[in-house]
């Protein structure tokens, strides 16, 4: 490495975030820059140790060369550096802002010292790489007369599209919603991920040759028309086209199905009260505000209105801080954060042991956003709703929620008991519901003749001849959430690499493209 002491001779100390103070007011990303003598000390913090566990699968799932482009920026050779993290990794701007890193999480150093902040460095190398003009469309030189539709432009469809154009396939991804990115545009909100940000890469692909289709959903219309997506986009005037599936399939050489996992968990679906008004689930939230945002500067009022409210964020989570952060700064009265585990401990317990990603207390940036306006964390722990109470009129007026005892498991039953006389009702108006989700839309499977894993209802691959993103229908692949579950964007990446290696190799026979998480060249 660059510096073997450097890890004794610096601190860790992370690019701090935008003033809270200020960035509350606004949509704009919560980010700063740093200068370069600040990142080229942090990068030297990166020991010469024996086997990177960032970089494994405990770290890292696409196995990103993390020493090695720390290394190259304590050298100050930085586009050296930005090739070392586009070979595993397609969106390091993505990553980079969204990813909690794992990687951090299982750094050797963070054995005994607080871990390198690797998070950091990969954002700083990416938007350098974009401030020099170095991040170019590279269109491949051939092309190989094969046809691909992937279906979904999240981060699983866009990585798998970009694979597949590199060697010279001819791809077409289609998005039911009115802009490319999937979860990356409308499930992320803008402080986090600036929209900007995702179209810059998707312009890039455009001009390598992938062709994007919006407002299309590959289905039934009767199935899709009182989804929430639809219903989002219709209302601001954009207009669905549909498409049978087994016509994608008869008309293109290979399907990708990566379509997320959009059906939302509802704990909450058997509580008295569940169909007052004033309860909506967190994307339907998210997504109605990120379009408003971007179609109108929110001038068009087709949001989700909190301001002057009382909010309760039922589930916690990247989703459950995400409503946080995006209630405040639309002037919310107040905001509670409803988490059904125990607070969790400042350091590691004994059953969290490094190299495993560490379950312990943090703030995220709309926690300390709360904490700077009004004084507290917002999150309260083991806490279950049990009943929705309203008014008169059928809205929401109170939550009504137990105390949760983790150490007492119910016999035959829960692993909590509740705690006796711990009853309590909370003043609310508006009830967002970030508790997850069970798995993909299912219509399109049974359209295709796709089988099903059960209970998870995920879409059902094989280990075969072309790799474990294959289903039993020839010619059909799936990757993403729709395949595993839901999970990180930085594992969407890797399966979108992963699905493209079997595509690849199912239309060709053998197959240059790297396996998930091992690099080219």
């Amino acid at each position: 490495m660059g510096k073997t002491t450097g890890f004794l001779d610096y601190n860790r100390k992370v690019v701090p975030y935008r003033d809270p103070k200020k960035r509350i007011n606004d949509f704009n990303e919560i980010f700063t820059d740093s200068p370069v003598e600040h990142l080229k000390e942090q990068s030297a913090r990166c020991m010469d140790c024996g086997v990177p566990f960032c970089q494994s699968s405990s770290g890292c799932p696409i196995d990103n060369l993390i020493p090695e482009w720390n290394d190259l920026v304590y050298q100050g050779r930085w586009k050296e550096a930005l090739d070392r993290l586009h070979k595993t990794n397609n969106f390091p701007e993505f990553t980079g802002r969204t990813c909690p890193a794992p990687c951090e999480g299982s750094c050797v150093l963070g054995i005994t010292d607080p871990p390198v902040t690797i998070k950091n460095i990969e954002n700083a190398i990416i938007d350098k790489g974009f401030e020099n003009g170095w991040i170019k469309p590279q269109p491949p030189n051939l092309r190989t007369g094969k046809k691909i539709a992937i279906v979904g432009s999240g981060p699983s469809g866009l990585a798998a599209a970009a694979q597949l154009n590199k060697v010279g396939h001819k791809v077409t991804v289609y998005e039911r919603a009115d802009r490319i990115g999937g979860l990356l545009m409308y499930g992320i909100p803008n402080m986090k991920l600036d929209k900007k940000v995702v179209e810059r890469r998707v312009d890039i692909l455009k001009k390598e040759g992938i062709e994007f289709i919006t407002c299309t959903h590959i289905g039934e219309k009767e199935e899709f028309s009182n989804n929430h997506i639809n219903n989002i986009m219709e209302e601001n005037g954009s207009k669905m086209n549909y498409i049978d599936p087994t016509i994608l399939l008869d008309e293109n050489d290979a399907l990708l199905m990566a379509t997320g996992s959009t059906i939302p968990f509802d704990p909450t679906s058997n509580n008295p009260g569940r169909n007052l008004n004033g309860i909506y689930f967190a994307m339907d939230f998210l997504t109605k505000n990120t379009k408003s945002l971007l179609d109108s500067n929110f001038k068009n009022q087709s949001f989700i209105q909190v301001k002057d409210k009382n909010v309760i964020v039922i589930g916690g989570g990247d989703t459950g801080a995400d409503c946080i952060g995006t209630s405040l700064r639309h002037g919310c009265k107040s905001v509670i954060n409803f988490e059904l585990l125990d607070k969790p401990p400042i350091e590691r317990a004994s059953n969290n042991p490094w190299p495993e990603w560490p379950r312990v207390y943090k703030l995220d940036y709309s926690h300390q956003e709360h904490k700077e306006k009004k004084g507290s964390d917002p999150r309260h722990y083991h806490i279950m709703t049990k009943e929705f109470v309203g008014d008169n009129d059928g809205n929401i007026k109170y939550v009504k929620t137990v105390e949760l005892d983790w150490t007492k498991p119910t016999p035959n039953g829960p692993p909590w008991s509740e705690v006796e006389g711990s009853i309590k009702e909370w003043p609310v108006d508006i009830v967002l519901l970030a508790t997850g989700f069970t798995g993909p839309e299912q219509k399109i499977a049974d359209m295709l003749n796709v089988k099903m894993q059960n209970p998870r209802g995920n879409w059902k691959t094989f280990i075969g001849n072309h790799g474990e993103f294959t289903t039993n229908i020839e010619k059909v692949f799936v990757a993403g959430d729709c395949r595993r579950g839901q999970s990180l964007v930085v594992w969407a990446i890797n399966e979108g690499r992963g699905a493209a290696r079997s595509i690849d190799k199912y239309l060709m026979g053998e197959t240059s493209l790297p396996a998930p998480g091992i690099s080219q060249g």
